[in-house]
């Protein structure tokens, strides 16, 4: 399983996780392919960002501006949590591919406007991060 479909599989497990409190496992077994296995790296993002959501919740609170996050898509709120998980804890992966696959990810599976506004949520959490980076 390439990066880009574990990513794919995450965010389908997250959303899922949010949606219809299913443990990491069920959701986990439902979005796989028959005969696909889950990769390392689709399991890091999905265990991660469920554990990290304390610190990644106020920060893309604080980047939406008239939202509230209980307002947000199911599906925008699963790929942004997953996103952020990515850019501030997962080091190999360079800031701006993670960026990208979030906004790429969103245009697919997002609402209409899905893809500009996380485009403008990661925005402001990327800033978050560089910040946080320099310190």
């Amino acid at each position: 399983m390439n990066r880009r479909l574990a990513r794919l599989r995450a965010a389908q497990a997250l959303y899922q996780i949010d949606l219809a409190e299913s443990s990491v496992e069920e959701a986990i077994e439902s979005v796989l392919e028959e005969g696909e296995e889950p990769s390392p790296f689709m399991i890091e993002l999905i265990r991660g960002t469920l554990e990290h959501l304390q610190v990644i919740d106020p920060v893309i609170s604080s980047s939406l501006q008239g939202w509230s996050l209980e307002r947000m898509g199911l599906v925008d709120r699963a790929i942004v949590r997953m996103s952020f998980y990515e850019m501030k804890y997962i080091h190999d992966v360079p800031l701006s591919v993670t960026f990208n696959e979030g906004i790429e990810l969103a245009k697919a599976f997002g609402g209409e406007e899905s893809g500009r506004f996380i485009n403008g949520v990661l925005s402001k959490a990327m800033e978050t991060i560089q910040e946080d980076v320099q310190k």
